[in-house]
Formats: structure tokens, C-alpha cells, sequence
């Protein structure tokens, strides 16, 4: 039995594309969950370690709460944003390696 000739249906779905796919957006998974992790276990850790500079005032705000009161969650939607223009640009550029590839078969 002969197997069809291969499509950009076919090759989207293949281990190899997955495969690929997945690992650079594990990467990217990988990066932007440090720079949460980094937020949110850096800032104990400055007002453990550096409570003279946390507990300076900005705007009526001791830079501790400055952190964690305002800016805490624009970094998260920041990042947010990053990881799904990002993950939908690595999507994009896989289904264009993948229909570039599938012109070469043909």
C-alpha cells in the first residue's frame, strides 16, 4: 500500500513539526515564568535583605508597595502579552516553514 503524497495538512500534523513547535514554546514558557518567579520571589527578598531601600517613599508609596501595590500587575499582563504574541508568532513561523517545505516535496 502507498502511502499519499504528502500535503501541508499531513506535515502540520507530524511528529517532527509538533515536536519542534513544542520545544521552542516550552522555551518560551520557560523564560517568561523566570521573569514572574523573578518578580515574585525578589521582592521578599529585597525587603528581607535591603529593607532601608524598600522602605523608601515614591508618590506616597513605600517602593515595597509601589512594587506590589501598582506595578506588579502591568508586569504580568506585560508578560501575558509577550507569551501569546509570541507563542502565535512561533506558530506562524513553523506553518510557514511547514507549507515552505511541502513546495520543496512537490
Amino acid at each position: 500500500m502507498s502511502q499519499p503524497p504528502p500535503d501541508e495538512n499531513n506535515f502540520i500534523h507530524s511528529e517532527e513539526f509538533l515536536r519542534g513547535l513544542m520545544k521552542r514554546q516550552l522555551r518560551l514558557s520557560v523564560s517568561c515564568a523566570s521573569a514572574f518567579l523573578l518578580l515574585l520571589f525578589g521582592l521578599p527578598l529585597l525587603n528581607y535583605f535591603a529593607p532601608e531601600l524598600m522602605a523608601r517613599r515614591i508618590g506616597g508609596f513605600t517602593l515595597s508597595w509601589l512594587v506590589l501595590g501598582v506595578l506588579f500587575f502591568p508586569y504580568v499582563w506585560i508578560i501575558a502579552r509577550l507569551f501569546i504574541t509570541r507563542s502565535m508568532a512561533l506558530e506562524a513561523a513553523e506553518v510557514r516553514l511547514a507549507a515552505e517545505g511541502n513546495k520543496k516535496l512537490s
